[in-house]
């Protein structure tokens, strides 16, 4: 068995999947509409959407199979990533790459297989739009062609998620995108008895600077500050904006002086970047933080609650003192 090979882009292929956040999540109707229509139109009685993880494949949609992911190393889909072109393999015991793979060896004993491959709009390739046979079969230029067209409407709706969980300006989750990814992480957290906190940031006096130089400006801003906590983030550490001038941060396994200590670097650039905005412009905010507790865990929800209140406090003495 032939292990699939990592695309040479495979960081930024990673970023750009797990920027769309949806691993893990719950089934799309407008994408098991496109496996029911794929498992028809060919009649086969497995359809996949399957997206490639750094070690899994996980299912997004999945018709005719019980499971929701399988290892990346023996996984089918990992090495139709590798190309824009379909992969279509039709005798699996014919072809020594797959012949003793434990997929076709064992359940669900694969022997036909074609996947085409899924691009974000930047072009990287995330996984594949697959039918899954038990038995060889032939498969026409025409079936491919209808298996392209069925993976640029996978594309399309994917694409359309990508822009309700995104923030257009900034470019990390919005407020929809954020709740989705950090109810995962503290349902991790719970799982792995890992402890979190979350930050709720508000900038300060930032209404003035769209008066003052419009909103190209106010927006600019809110870009710069959004990208100094983008770059002073740990991998694991979830970052998105809430609307307006509000952001917030999940943080997992990390102490209260860590979480200081990410407070004063982020200060500390928003002064040097001060330096580079109009005299009268100065960036600062006021933060607040709620702690994650895995043996008495709260809902999300009640943790935003939480630090949006102490932000206000730490406000409020701002302006009194």
């Amino acid at each position: 068995m032939d292990k699939p090979l990592l695309p040479d882009n495979e960081d930024v292929r990673l970023a750009g999947l797990r920027a769309l956040n949806i691993l893990d999540t719950q089934s799309e109707e407008s994408l098991d509409r496109v496996t029911r229509l794929a498992k028809y139109l060919f009649d086969v009685p497995i359809s996949l959407i399957s997206l490639v993880d750094e070690d899994r494949q996980w299912f997004k949609s999945c018709i005719g199979l019980d499971v929701k992911e399988t290892p990346r190393d023996i996984s089918f889909c990992g090495h139709a990533i590798l190309d824009d072109d379909p992969l279509v393999i039709c005798d699996t015991l014919a072809d020594p790459r797959f012949a003793d793979n434990p997929l076709v060896l064992n359940t669900p004993k694969i022997r036909f297989y074609a996947g085409y491959p899924i691009k974000l709009s930047e072009g990287v390739r995330i996984g594949t739009l697959c039918i899954i046979d038990i038995k060889p079969r032939a498969f026409s230029n025409e079936d491919k062609q209808a298996l392209k067209d069925l993976t640029l409407i996978t594309q399309r709706e994917i694409s359309i998620m990508q822009l309700a969980t995104r923030d257009e300006l900034t470019n990390i989750p919005n407020r929809r995108g954020f709740i989705l990814m950090a109810e995962r992480y503290l349902d991790l957290c719970i799982r792995q008895q890992f402890n979190a906190i979350v930050i709720f940031i508000d900038l300060d006096s930032f209404k003035p600077i769209n008066d003052k130089y419009g909103h190209a400006e106010g927006d600019r801003v809110l870009q710069l500050f959004a990208s100094i906590i983008s770059s002073l983030c740990c991998k694991s550490d979830l970052f998105g904006r809430f609307g307006g001038d509000e952001f917030v941060l999940l943080l997992t396994q990390v102490t209260l002086s860590e979480c200081q200590r990410l407070i004063s670097r982020i200060e500390k650039s928003a002064a040097t970047l001060n330096l580079s905005l109009p005299s009268s412009t100065t960036v600062s905010f006021s933060f607040g933080v709620a702690e994650f507790n895995p043996r008495q865990p709260l809902e999300l929800e009640q943790l935003l609650q939480i630090a949006d209140s102490d932000m206000y406090k730490n406000k409020e003495a701002k302006k009194a003192s």
